[in-house]
């Protein structure tokens, strides 16, 4: 069986205009740089006739792969499947929209198989957006730097090339193909490059930016940067600012029991410990700190197991296997 240089995973998301467009431009840049390739359109879920055309290139070409979900999961569970079914020695993302270039794609491929890349992503210097989604996305990325210590400029830029290995490796779940390359670093994946790529204007259709992405993405950025610190280890976590709590809160009721004994040994007038208010703020500073310990030691339980992150349902599958 002939070995396939690239794998292209492309979800999308109500794209019937761009998909024939997509596909030719793919397949001509695959053959002038004479590359074996798959094409995997995910379609999570679309309303309009995306999928019928998905049908239509599968039928014309075995190189085409389809997935079809039953509705809308999102990027991240769109990308998963893909990555699942990905064969290629090198993997490519990108969006169905027209506005990633194949172009970029042998370029790409050269820096992980050449240069030994782990990832390489793309960075959309020059960007055809609004001005809101633009300034946006500076102030996420600024953020995703300072706390990922990873030095991309552009971490939500859908194209991207993987080795094989690497997406096989991580478990995109949720709204976590923003940080694609944090679990990979996490997974020891760490030579992660960037190319700068040119950003098309979109041809068809509308964006599908909201405010709720940006706020949504620096949720998200909380998320991984919590995760990847203390999600191997909780206890560290919850178990420290516990046992903290715990004893200020024992030194202060303490402090008022020793108080009390030492007023009512020198025969000082001196009223009940339960009329401070002090003595309910140490009582409260206990009861948290132990449960933040009881909840690191469930936390660590948790970890041991692995949960089913990824729920999504496959309709229909076109030149894919059963598995």
């Amino acid at each position: 069986m002939e070995n396939t240089n690239i794998s292209i995973v492309v979800p999308l998301f109500n794209e019937e205009e761009s998909l024939n467009e997509l596909y030719s431009w793919i397949k001509r840049v695959m053959n002038e740089n004479k590359f074996s390739f798959e094409l995997i359109l995910v379609d999570d879920g679309s309303s309009d006739k995306s999928w019928k055309v998905i049908e239509s290139l599968a039928a014309s070409d075995k190189c085409v792969k389809g997935l079809k979900f039953r509705r809308n999961y999102g990027k991240s569970a769109a990308l998963f499947s893909g990555f699942a079914e990905a064969s290629g020695d090198v993997v490519i993302t990108m969006d169905a929209d027209l506005q990633d270039s194949p172009e970029e794609i042998p370029e790409m491929y050269k820096m992980i198989t050449e240069q030994d890349f782990d990832i390489v992503s793309g960075w959309k210097k020059e960007r055809h957006d609004s001005f809101i989604k633009n300034n946006t996305s500076k102030i996420y990325n600024w953020a995703a730097r300072r706390s990922t210590k990873i030095k991309l400029h552009d971490f939500n830029c859908g194209l991207k090339a993987y080795k094989n290995q690497v997406i096989k490796s991580i478990e995109v779940y949720g709204e976590m193909h923003r940080y694609i390359p944090v679990l990979a670093k996490e997974a020891g994946f760490v030579k992660i490059g960037e190319k700068v790529v040119k950003h098309q204007k979109r041809k068809f259709g509308t964006t599908k930016f909201g405010l709720e992405r940006f706020t949504n993405g620096l949720l998200d950025l909380m998320t991984i940067s919590f995760m990847s610190r203390f999600g191997k280890r909780p206890m560290h976590f919850f178990g420290t600012i516990g046992i903290l709590m715990f004893f200020f809160g024992l030194l202060a009721a303490g402090y008022l029991g020793a108080h009390k004994l030492y007023m009512v040994y020198n025969n000082v007038p001196f009223g009940k410990v339960t009329d401070s208010p002090y003595f309910y703020l140490s009582m409260v500073m206990m009861v948290i700190g132990t449960l933040l310990f009881i909840a690191g030691f469930l936390g660590e339980m948790i970890t041991r197991n692995s949960p089913i992150r990824n729920f999504y349902h496959i309709d229909k599958k076109l030149n894919v296997e059963d598995r």
